[in-house]
């Protein structure tokens, strides 16, 4: 699973892999002073690169360079439920996913780098909307393949709307995250999960309504 702010120009192996040393340069930056409190300056320090090749990769400066951050920070959201998210093939799958999900958030805590990412680069402004569109809708892809692989072999009820389901799943742990960070308690996050999954195994959630769920 991949995600990418924009089209990104043609680079060699060398400049992407520059490319990539800001990026990630950049995001300990951000999780260390937040994204207001990190400069170009910083950055280049911790990187050691020049202003202009951030320039040369980043034309749009800190924003720019902000953006590639927050895409990077997506990819990780997913890159840690892995192996789990891309093979949800049994029971015991599943709950090695909720698990997974759950150590993630407990060790993050409070200190979300994408959701400050986002604030800072507006959450209305189309590259935030679309970067989190992506990731909710990669995410729930991921989940509704688990979900009809289940179905197909007689684990979940077929009548279930696969994706409607993933849906609940997706905003179960969002849910529960955006408690988590107002509060510092993972209590709800695991309670919407395994009241989630508990409802996927019994059959219980609603059938579709009107409406895509999906991007």
């Amino acid at each position: 699973m991949s995600m990418h702010s924009g089209t990104a120009p043609r680079l060699t192996p060398k400049g992407m892999a520059t490319r990539r040393r800001i990026v990630e340069g950049a995001a300990e930056e951000i999780r260390e002073r937040g994204a207001a409190g990190t400069t170009l300056d910083d950055i280049r320090a911790r990187t050691g690169t020049s202003k202009s090749q951030i320039f040369h990769y980043f034309p749009g400066g800190k924003e720019e360079l902000l953006l590639a951050v927050a895409a990077r920070e997506a990819e990780r959201v997913l890159e840690d439920q892995e192996p789990h998210l891309g093979d949800l093939t049994t029971w015991a799958a599943w709950q090695a996913w909720r698990d997974a999900v759950v150590r993630r958030y407990e060790q993050q805590g409070v200190n979300c780098p994408l959701g400050v990412l986002i604030t800072e680069l507006g959450r209305t402004t189309p590259a935030a909307q679309a970067l989190t569109g992506q990731l909710i809708g990669q995410w729930q892809s991921a989940l509704r393949t688990g979900i009809r692989h289940m179905q197909d072999s007689g684990e979940v009820d077929r009548g279930l709307d696969a994706d409607r389901t993933a849906a609940a799943l997706v905003a179960a742990v969002q849910g529960g995250v955006t408690i988590l960070m107002s509060t510092g308690t993972i209590g709800h996050l695991e309670a919407a999960l395994d009241t989630t999954l508990t409802l996927l195994r019994t059959g219980g959630v609603p059938a579709a309504r009107p409406g895509p769920l999906h991007p």
